[in-house]
C-alpha cells in the first residue's frame, strides 16, 4: 500500500513539474517559418490582453487576443523588428499593454511615490517626536514656580 502511494505521489510531481501554461495560438494563426514564430511568440508572451488584462495574449482565448496575435505576426512578416512591432502596438493600445511596462520618468514615479510618501512620513513623525521631547523637559522659570507655590498654599 504503502509502495502505491508514493508511486503515485512520484508520478502526480512529475506530471506537475512537466505542465505548462496552455497556448490559445491557433493552428491557422502560426507563420510557416520557425524563426519568425518564435519571434512572434516571445513578443506575444510580453503583451497583456486587454480583456483578460492578466494574462498574455498567448495565453488568452479572446477575440481581442486573437486579433493582437494576427497583428504581431503580419507585422513581423512586413519585415518590422521586435521593437518596431511592440512600438506599434503601444502606439495603437497604450502601455497598459505590455505586461513589464516600460521604465521611464512616469512609472518611475508610479513606483517611487510610496517610498518619498513613507520617508515623509517617518521624518515627520521623528521631527515630531523631538519637538515634544523638547517641550516636555522645559523647567519653570522663577516667577511660574513663584505663582505655583502661591497657588498650592491657597488651597
Amino acid at each position: 500500500m504503502k509502495a502505491k502511494l508514493s508511486i503515485a505521489s512520484l508520478v502526480m510531481v512529475l506530471a506537475l513539474s512537466f505542465a505548462g501554461t496552455a497556448l490559445a495560438v491557433k493552428p491557422d494563426e502560426m507563420l510557416a517559418d520557425p524563426t519568425l514564430e518564435a519571434r512572434a511568440r516571445a513578443l506575444s508572451e510580453g503583451l497583456r490582453c486587454m480583456v483578460c488584462q492578466n494574462q498574455s495574449i498567448d495565453e488568452s482565448d479572446a477575440d481581442l487576443a486573437r486579433d493582437l496575435r494576427v497583428l504581431v505576426r503580419q507585422r513581423l512578416v512586413a519585415g518590422d523588428t521586435d521593437k518596431q512591432v511592440m512600438d506599434y502596438v503601444v502606439s495603437r493600445y497604450g502601455e497598459f499593454v505590455l505586461l513589464k511596462p516600460r521604465f521611464d520618468l512616469r512609472t518611475a514615479l508610479l513606483w517611487g511615490t510610496p517610498v518619498i510618501l513613507l520617508l515623509a512620513g517617518g521624518l515627520f513623525v521623528v521631527l515630531s517626536a523631538r519637538s515634544r521631547r523638547t517641550l516636555a523637559t522645559k523647567s519653570l522659570s522663577a516667577d511660574e514656580r513663584a505663582a505655583l507655590e502661591a497657588i498650592l498654599r491657597r488651597d
